[in-house]
């Protein structure tokens, strides 16, 4: 959305110095900046201001600043990370009343490109970008809806209690969507049950005129003692939404049946694997809260295409086939993943798995618990820089390229892994035939 410099220092409690301009959507990074965009310095690890004159060579339109401002247009303020967030609340201000929320363990961000390309059939929509769902990434998002905007889709991620209830102050959602409940960040949120407690305060605050569209098996139970939105329940064998897969094509794209109260209906997926059909099925339930007719919304879903390093598939220079699933890892999507590998036809099968990090007290079990299904999937494990699944352990990215250039071209192999590992770093030089040294 157009911001001016005015605006956004009201909004922050700044204040404007040198030629008072206006924005269009932010960035904390340099590299990805938009010409037009108003950088935000973070002070972390790095001081972002040290890239001030570096956002402005990019063509940032406004910055904000802590420190003394400098040439183009700053806007004073006393914490950035603070001013971006009330950016945000001033952004949130001005969308219209269809903001979809969307959290859980697992699927969240294809959820949310599946959400995106369902309600697109009719709505002008904004989605987040990749999988930016945390305190920067969630206000960057409402900052980059387009003036004119009639949906907005936002994905809400948590690592700590109380990140959820924080960021649905800021979202406002009318439409709040759990994925799931599972083992993800099981470390910081204090095992499962602080997990459920953490995902599930999305629902707390939902209005009465929304929705809570929730997994029947994870949360279907407790869920209508926690909000007062009407509730509609998505699965597999159960839920008001129900996702059936019925074919599976060579390249892992299910064709899936969803019966729901507002029709029955058949489509191919562009997403890979069979735990797509769960997540086609919380996205066909949510445009159609949103209010796009069960057919619009069902082949709207079916077109989406999935973020970057989410079961991707592709063939590598010599022809060897990779599934790219190194985004991020935990033991339920580990598992999807290679129940997908597995039915990929392909002589011999290699899983190339790093760390699931943030699993607490369970870690090296889940970590077991893996690699023995993988064994009984008839799938060899390359274990990377001492994650305990068994299998073949190797030392570093380059012992594990060595093994995997030495299979025979009409190999398979699945790359997955926490995305503080970096595998994605194997996966282009893979995909690039130039190595990791």
């Amino acid at each position: 959305m157009r911001v001016t410099a005015r605006q956004a220092a009201a909004a922050a409690g700044g204040s404007v110095h040198g030629p008072a301009g206006a924005f269009q959507g932010a960035s904390t990074d340099t590299r990805t900046l938009v010409p037009g965009q108003l950088f935000v310095p973070v002070v972390a690890a790095r001081d972002g201001h040290e890239f001030v004159e570096a956002a402005l060579a990019a063509g940032a339109a406004a910055y904000l600043t802590s420190r003394a401002p400098g040439a183009g247009t700053a806007i004073e303020v006393e914490d950035t990370g603070r001013a971006l967030w009330d950016l945000g609340r001033y952004a949130r201000s001005r969308l219209p009343d269809t903001v979809v929320g969307i959290t859980g363990s697992v699927g969240k961000t294809t959820v949310k490109d599946l959400v995106a390309g369902g309600l697109a059939a009719t709505m002008r929509t904004h989605a987040t970008q990749a999988s930016f769902n945390n305190e920067l990434g969630v206000p960057l998002t409402l900052l980059g809806a387009p003036d004119g905007v009639e949906a907005v889709v936002v994905e809400m991620g948590a690592r700590f209690p109380g990140d959820i209830a924080r960021l649905c102050e800021l979202v406002r959602p009318m439409i709040g969507v759990i994925t799931s409940i599972g083992s993800a960040h099981l470390e910081h949120l204090g095992g499962p049950e602080g997990v459920r407690a953490e995902k599930g305060s999305l629902l707390v605050d939902l209005p009465a005129d929304g929705f809570a569209v929730v997994n029947e098996v994870d949360c279907g139970g407790d869920v209508r003692t926690r909000t007062s939105a009407t509730v509609v329940t998505f699965g597999t064998s159960t839920g008001d939404v129900r996702a059936t897969i019925v074919g599976l094509d060579d390249e892992l794209r299910p064709t899936v049946r969803i019966e729901s109260p507002w029709g029955t209906g058949t489509a191919i997926l562009s997403v890979r694997g069979d735990h797509q059909a769960v997540n086609a099925a919380a996205a066909v339930a949510t445009a159609v809260c949103a209010g796009v007719g069960f057919e619009v919304a069902l082949a709207g879903v079916a077109g989406a295409e999935g973020s970057r390093l989410r079961a991707e598939l592709w063939r590598t220079p010599s022809g060897l086939r990779v599934l790219n699933d190194t985004y991020n890892a935990n033991p339920t999507s580990t598992e999807a993943a290679l129940r997908s590998l597995a039915r990929l036809d392909a002589p011999r099968r290699v899983a190339v798995l790093g760390e699931m990090a943030e699993l607490g007290d369970g870690a090296a079990a889940a970590h077991r618990d893996i690699g023995r299904l993988a064994q009984s999937l008839g799938i060899e494990v390359v274990a990377v820089a001492g994650a305990p699944y068994g299998g073949t352990p190797v030392a570093s990215q380059d012992e594990a390229l060595d093994l995997v250039e030495a299979l025979p071209a009409d190999s398979v192999v699945l790359l997955k892994a926490s995305r503080s590992v970096g595998l994605d770093r194997l996966a282009d030089r893979l995909r690039d035939g130039v190595g990791v040294r």
